[in-house]
């Protein structure tokens, strides 16, 4: 074969591959065509079910709006037809209201009218009495006067002259009398009052000694210490509120002064200035002033050193400044400091003995009289003072109420205050510890007890805590419990009036009933 017979077999075998290719396509398309017809007639079948589906869906929903939106409208018609009524019923009772209302101010206007009437008719029946009174009263009158002879003016002149006369005589003897009276009682009453009045601005700190004595080698110092025309012994005073008295005493200046503190700065710096040689009113300024610093540290180092020595932890500055104070405080020629120092100790001793705390024993023991060295006065009794001042500087309750309770100012909470009691009064009652004059100690409980002996119904009488409270049993037949309250207010009165004492004295009036029988 050559070339040209396989190009034309090649051509012819293309175009017969090229017709079956169009044949078999035809086919194809033709049942795509069919395929496509099937498929667009499912899809409209389909898509009419559909909207019908969603047709219903949409009707349904409607009605359903329909409905909700017709309850709403219904329940808004039933509110409004609520509030209406309401309205409506308030109306009425408003309309009640007034028409009760103006019923009431009616009837009220009635019985005004009424009353009004009835009132008048009482006024000109009153008023027809009254003339009726003033025409017998003249008629009287006019009778009197032709039976005294008199008119009623001049009868009328004549007695008020006679009671004007009557009642000068008597004024007079009055006057007189009072007179004379007040002459008599002038100078006890003034004397009285004097009394009243010191007892009344005294506290405890005038049994205590107020003066010191600075001795000096020559009296050419006492020269040098007043200076010319006075100036240094002003300053002095000045500088610490301390009175000197330079007198004809040899060898001696007295420094007088209630307060000890003062005076102990006073006497120091004294002495700084005497030994000095150089006493002018800047040197005795500067000198009192570095005195007072030392006498301040001096206290806190005693108060200090006094804490260490009892075991003490834990107190407050301030109260260890009020401890060291008591070095310069005595009481009935006793050392307040040695005395509280002693109180502790034994307070601490009986403690332990009992099985009690013994730090809060020697803390209340110490503490018992800080009230008697206060930085200002006070009406308070020493133990009350104390107490509260045990309190602002947050010591236990326990030792606050001991310090109180020593003197039986309040009552006892416990087991601590009566050891305090007991404690203070071994210290101060020992052999030795008080210089205190014994017949008068004993003279003025004998008078405490002889004022109660003065009033009816007292049956027994006794000063106790040292003359500070009397205690008054009375006959129960004779004094009523009404009667005991006034009793012990008249005592106190009379023991206020009459005695001069230091401190309070509290009066106790005890009244009882027994019955009593014996069963054989």
């Amino acid at each position: 074969m050559d070339i040209v017979t396989i190009i034309i077999l090649g051509i012819a075998g293309i175009a017969g591959g090229f017709g079956l290719a169009k044949i078999i396509e035809k086919s194809n398309i033709s049942n795509l065509i069919k395929n496509a017809k099937k498929e667009a007639a499912s899809i409209l079948k389909d898509a009419n079910l559909e909207a019908e589906n969603i047709k219903k869906d949409k009707i349904l929903q409607a009605k359903e709006k329909f409905i909700e939106l017709k309850s709403e409208h219904e329940q808004v018609i039933l509110s409004r037809d609520q509030k209406m009524a309401e309205v409506e019923k308030r109306i009425r009772d408003k309309e009640s209201q007034v028409s009760n209302e103006l019923s009431k101010a009616k009837r009220v206007n009635d019985d005004y009218e009424a009353k009004t009437l009835e009132y008048n008719s009482k006024i000109d029946t009153s008023n027809k009495k009254q003339a009726e009174v003033d025409k017998l009263h003249k008629s009287q009158l006019q009778h009197l006067e032709v039976i005294s002879g008199l008119s009623a003016e001049e009868a009328k002149n004549q007695l008020v002259e006679g009671l004007k006369a009557e009642a000068k005589t008597e004024a007079m003897s009055h006057i007189q009398d009072t007179i004379e009276e007040a002459k008599l009682t002038a100078q006890q009453e003034a004397k009285k009052i004097i009394i009243n009045t010191i007892q009344r601005v005294g506290t405890e700190e005038a049994v205590e000694n107020c003066v010191s004595v600075f001795n000096i080698e020559s009296d050419d110092v006492k020269g040098r210490i007043i200076g010319r025309e006075g100036r240094n012994i002003r300053a002095i005073e000045a500088a610490t509120g301390v009175e000197i008295i330079v007198d004809d005493t040899p060898e001696a200046i007295i420094l007088s002064c209630f307060d000890p503190v003062r005076r102990e700065i006073a006497r120091l710096a004294l002495h700084k200035l005497v030994t000095d040689g150089r006493i002018h009113p800047a040197r005795i300024e500067e000198v009192v002033a570095k005195t007072t610093k030392q006498i301040d540290d001096e206290i806190i180092e005693v108060g200090k050193r006094t804490v260490i020595d009892l075991g003490i932890h834990g107190l407050h500055p301030e109260l260890i400044k009020v401890v060291g104070r008591m070095k310069y405080r005595s009481s009935y020629g006793q050392n307040l400091l040695q005395h509280s120092r002693e109180v502790s100790k034994l307070c601490g001793i009986m403690a332990a003995e009992l099985g009690l705390n013994v730090k809060l024993a020697k803390r209340a023991g110490l503490l018992h009289d800080i009230g008697k060295v206060p930085d200002a006065e006070s009406d308070l009794p020493h133990a009350l003072l104390g107490m509260q001042w045990a309190e602002k500087y947050g010591e236990k309750e326990e030792v606050c109420n001991a310090i109180g309770a020593h003197h039986d100012e309040i009552e006892m909470k416990s087991l601590l205050s009566p050891i305090i009691q007991v404690c203070d009064a071994i210290s101060g009652a020992r052999p030795g510890a008080r210089r205190q004059v014994l017949d008068s100690y004993i003279q003025r409980l004998k008078d405490l007890e002889e004022v109660a002996y003065g009033f009816g119904g007292v049956k027994n009488a006794y000063a106790i805590q040292a003359g500070r409270e009397l205690r008054v049993i009375v006959e129960s037949e004779k004094v009523s419990d009404e009667n005991a309250a006034t009793l012990s207010f008249e005592i106190s009165q009379k023991i206020q009036t009459e005695m001069t004492y230091p401190g309070q004295v509290k009066v106790t009036v005890i009244r009882e009933t027994r019955a009593v029988n014996i069963a054989k």
